[in-house]
């Protein structure tokens, strides 16, 4: 009874996570279409409200452009690469489909949390309980130390390269961003830490430095 309540739970929470993702991914799809047809009128506006001198202005809008290419560039890079080492892994195991399996692993990899651990942690589980033992340890510790850590490792270099953030805070507002904004937040989080960088450092420099006597 007690096994049976546990498993009826995570299955409520992997559908509730499942069914907020995807409607998730079909709002940004509704407001990018707005923000691809109203988006440069909206910046403008934006950018008159902003009560900073010209360059500084230019300045926060250069560090915005040059975050948000860089985030969505990198979290589709190591999308991408999870689902290659996926398929690779699927493939050297004999596991059919495994071309379907890669490309399956790199959308999930998108997701908070588990991403592509939906489909090699259930095939690996299969595999040990059905008596494959070595093609199950293999696939777990390849799926925990290779595809789990390429977001760790991966992510901070190609995004913080592009933004010159240290490596700590792009994990850091990564992470915070999906926490609080969901999928968004893969982009809003680093966004939000890089303005609020740009936005100190502008402050500093402007502010007047007191003279000790």
């Amino acid at each position: 009874m007690t096994g049976g309540q546990v498993l009826a739970s995570q299955a409520f929470s992997f559908g509730q996570g499942t069914f907020e993702f995807v409607v998730s991914f079909f709002i940004m799809l509704y407001l990018l279409f707005f923000l691809l047809r109203d988006g440069p009128e909206l910046a403008r506006k934006v950018r008159a409200a902003v009560p900073l001198q010209e360059h500084q202005k230019r300045r926060l809008q250069l560090k915005f452009n040059r975050v948000v290419r860089a985030t969505v560039k990198g979290n589709l890079l190591v999308a991408v690469t999870q689902g290659a080492l996926g398929g690779l892994m699927f493939w050297f195991l004999d596991i059919p489909s495994a071309l379907l399996w890669a490309v399956l692993m790199a959308f999930l990899s998108l997701l908070p949390a588990v991403g592509a651990g939906i489909v090699w942690g259930p095939v690996a589980a299969y595999f040990l309980l059905t008596g494959a033992i070595w093609q199950g340890v293999v696939l777990g510790l390849f799926g925990v130390f290779v595809i789990g850590l390429v977001d760790n490792v991966l992510r901070p270099i190609l995004v913080g390269k592009d933004t010159k953030m240290p490596d700590y805070m792009i994990l850091i507002s990564t992470l915070g961003g999906m926490a609080v904004f969901g999928l968004n937040g893969f982009v809003i989080g680093p966004l939000i830490a890089a303005l609020f960088m740009s936005s100190w450092a502008i402050f500093s420099e402007t502010k007047p430095r007191v003279q000790l006597p």
